[in-house]
């Protein structure tokens, strides 16, 4: 049976940054990303409130600015390299994220078979933001079983690569997985660890086992 490939974006295949903190970077807000940041990772704020603030904070983004925080994100290299791989064995590969959904499916561009973020208004923003379409960590396993059925695939087949503890539920859910320059919450829990530049690296465990 074909194996589905799942990755978190933020510290995972983007080393020590994120999304929201890319596109802040490029409008400036870079202390105020960080202050929102510490407030999601310390439990103060929920992921809703988080996306509603940050929402709130790039009333002014245009897509320009998308495009260059995405080009000039610190990506770790292969990406591609192991998705073209993934698909020429005819496996898949998607991109579950907690970020904005207008960043993370830039990564179909690259070869991802689905790409899977908090659901954002489109840029510039016209709209706001709706609560109840971000995502949080339990909910990648409801994407990734969506995933599952639309390819069929068995959540038995599954991979998931991530860094952090927004990632330890699907760790729960998968066989393998693979830690990815993780902290010290997710890293006891994978069946591989990875700590490196090359996502090329972190994949070959995964082909090595078999």
């Amino acid at each position: 049976m074909a194996r589905l490939h799942l990755f978190d974006l933020d510290g995972t295949l983007m080393r020590g940054s994120a999304a929201p903190v890319e596109v802040s970077r490029q409008l400036g807000l870079l202390n105020e990303i960080g202050e929102l940041e510490r407030e999601l990772s310390t439990g103060v704020i929920e992921p809703a409130e988080y996306a509603v603030r940050v929402h709130a904070l790039w009333a002014g983004l245009t897509e320009a600015q998308v495009a260059s925080a995405f080009e000039a994100a610190p990506w770790i290299t292969g990406i591609q390299d192991v998705w073209r791989e993934i698909r020429e064995q005819g496996d898949y590969c998607a991109v579950i994220s907690l970020s904005p959904s207008f960043f993370v499916r830039r990564l179909l561009a690259w070869g991802a078979h689905a790409a899977h973020g908090s659901i954002f208004p489109d840029v510039p923003f016209v709209r706001p933001v709706d609560p109840a379409g971000i995502l949080s960590p339990a909910a990648k396993v409801a994407v990734m079983n969506r995933l599952c059925a639309e390819f069929g695939v068995s959540p038995r087949s599954c991979v998931a690569y991530g860094d952090s503890m927004s990632d330890v539920d699907l760790f729960a859910a998968v066989p393998v997985s693979v830690a990815v320059n993780a902290d010290h919450h997710l890293a006891g829990l994978a069946t591989h660890v990875y700590t490196g530049d090359d996502l090329r690296e972190a994949y070959a465990l995964v082909r090595a086992a078999g």
